[in-house]
């Protein structure tokens, strides 16, 4: 079997991406764990994903000295961002105003409500809403306003095409997107930590900030109620690669103080036995089986840590899972699993071969999806499609499975136009989640033998394709997702780089059949520790624990929850973005 060590492997994409690499923290770790002798500075921030590294910048550029910790190696910095597809959400973008798309910040605030759907006292200063509504609305403003030009300084870029995720439940106030948002970095996520690592590495040279890696933090040291410093264990050095498992051996303590200390440490989504735990009653029994969309230091201690030392958690039960992962056959953690970010054009039906009606459909109700998938029983779906939709519309997520963007390399990017990228052809060939055939009849045999199950009934099956293809003789159809496909055929975007002609499914010119089995794939954690909107910790009562702020998916991407329920997408690492800024900027103000 091939692995992904050619020249468009992952390892090639990690060498070009930002510096952070595993190769280059080897010799730079030396100087690291040398200069962290010291105990003691302006503030203490503890998580070195973007978010972390998004504050430390902030304090750095104010000339607070920082010492910036993590439980890994050096080898991950930058943290989640590093491995993701990049997307960020903008509102009335140079881009969209390219494509022709009219955006407002007055249709972005009603997509966002209307994904939200704030539930939990949005007028009460006790509600768990309060803050995560407020953190929304000035995110809003922020993706409208100064977001994209304070990046553009900065050195990203942007590919012209908007994507269009969650195109929403089918009403105007209703969950999802009106407009596409979604703009792919140049680069990918290492492109968007890249600007801040070399910030906090050039403060890191003017003695301005002190990495301690292999830090673990175990308390948070409270002195007459204010928090004044961590203690924890020195875990033994590691050259793990980024993602993959490190030594969780003690080596020795360690107690540091600092005015104030800011948690940046990320969510729980690697640590499945806290995502059953906190595994919404809305959403039906969670899945016996998923796979996992981040390495297993993604383990929400940090939450319950924070909490101890009086910080408040809120809406602990709302997450972001996906529906359509796939199993990594050349994975990077444990149980490691790939999303497919799905085009419009697949028909999607459950383990039982029943076609999901709207809104559950590719790219349109993540959550509405999930929770049809759990009230089936079964902790898997199917994708059937042709070769000509899966070469236009599926895209993977993460910057190791897009080494032309990733890479920057215009050539491998423009030959999307004439060939399926390799590293989705290599999932075809090698990943256990594809069934490949020429014929219907043998397509469901393969699914059947996949899950040693004989659930997909030909006749029923090959009825519900035929009845959908019927649906394409005209140019406007009852069926919702023909109606969807051809909504999207009318934005230059979806045209261009993700969505196919509308075909028949059974067509063989289109070519072969593919069945793709969708695992639940565990990912994002939108609730967490409240915050105000300086990134302060809030406790029970609603007032800020002295010295202690939080910023990142830690916080619910600021607030304790500024997604509400559901995502719009492209607004994680946004959210990571402006809530470490604005953590770091206040924190910086407070230790002046």
């Amino acid at each position: 079997m091939e692995h992904l060590t050619d020249p468009v492997s992952r390892r090639r994409a990690m060498a070009l991406a930002g510096g952070a690499v595993a190769a280059t923290a080897l010799i730079q770790s030396g100087t690291a764990f040398a200069a962290s002798a010291a105990t003691s500075a302006d503030a203490i921030v503890v998580g070195h994903g973007l978010a972390g590294l998004v504050a430390t910048a902030e304090l750095a550029a104010a000339g607070r000295k920082v010492l910036l910790l993590d439980q890994e190696p050096e080898s991950n910095l930058g943290g989640q961002a590093f491995w993701s597809f990049g997307g960020l959400f903008f509102v009335n973008s140079f881009e969209q105003n390219l494509m022709g798309v009219k955006d407002s910040k007055e249709l972005a605030w009603q997509d966002w409500q209307g994904a939200a759907g704030f539930d939990r006292g949005i007028t009460d200063p006790l509600g768990q809403d309060y803050w995560g509504y407020k953190w929304a609305q000035a995110y809003v403003d922020f993706a409208s306003g100064e977001k994209r030009a304070w990046l553009a300084d900065l050195g990203m870029q942007w590919f012209p095409f908007v994507g269009w995720a969650e195109r929403g439940g089918g009403l105007a106030d209703g969950h999802g997107n009106s407009v596409p948002r979604f703009h792919v970095t140049w680069g990918t996520g290492p492109a968007v930590v890249e600007p801040f690592e070399k910030k906090v590495r050039a403060a890191v040279a003017s003695g301005l900030v002190t990495f301690k890696h292999r830090h673990r933090v175990d308390e948070l040291i409270r002195t007459n109620g204010t928090v004044t410093g961590v203690r924890g264990a020195v875990l033994e050095a590691s050259t793990a690669a980024r993602g993959k498992a490190s030594s969780r051996t003690v080596v020795g303590s360690f107690e540091l103080s600092a005015e104030v200390v800011i948690v940046t440490s990320g969510g729980l989504g690697g640590n499945q036995d806290l995502v059953r735990q906190n595994w919404p009653a809305r959403m039906g029994t969670a899945p016996k089986s998923m796979i996992t969309g981040v390495p297993a230091h993604v383990d929400g201690r940090m939450l319950g840590i924070t909490e101890k030392a009086g910080g408040r958690i809120v809406n602990p039960d709302r997450m972001w899972h996906y529906t359509e992962g796939l199993k990594n056959y050349d994975p990077i953690w444990a149980n490691h699993g790939i999303r497919i970010l799905p085009g419009p054009s697949s028909m999607w039906f459950d383990a039982t071969g029943k076609r999901f009606s709207a809104p559950d459909m590719p790219g349109y109700d993540t959550l509405h999806t999930l929770k049809t998938i759990v009230d089936t029983g079964y902790d898997y779906s199917w994708f059937v499609t042709t070769q000509k939709i899966l070469a236009k519309e599926f895209a993977l997520s993460g910057s190791e499975q897009n080494p032309d963007l990733t890479n920057k390399d215009i050539w491998m990017l423009l030959s999307r136009a004439w060939q399926t990228p390799e590293p989705l052809e290599r999932f075809k060939k090698y990943g256990e989640d594809f069934i490949v055939s020429d014929t219907l009849s043998e397509l469901v045999r393969g699914m059947n033998k996949l899950t040693g199950t004989s659930l997909i009934d030909l006749a029923a099956l090959q009825r519900q394709i035929e009845a959908r293809d019927r649906e394409i003789d005209n140019a406007y159809s009852k069926d919702a997702q023909v109606m969807g496909i051809r909504n999207a055929l009318t934005y230059p975007g979806d045209v261009l780089s993700r969505t196919a002609s509308a075909h028949k499914i059974l067509d063989s010119s289109a070519g072969p059949l593919i069945a793709v089995r969708l695992n639940i794939l565990t990912r994002k954690t939108l609730g967490g520790l409240q915050t105000d909107l300086s990134g302060r910790v809030l406790d029970a009562t609603g007032t800020p624990v002295p010295g202690l702020y939080a910023a990142g998916e830690v916080a619910g991407f600021g607030g304790g929850g500024v997604h509400g329920y559901r995502s719009l997408e492209g607004t994680f690492l946004g959210g990571c973005l402006f809530s470490g800024r604005q953590a770091g900027k206040a924190a910086a103000a407070a230790t002046a």
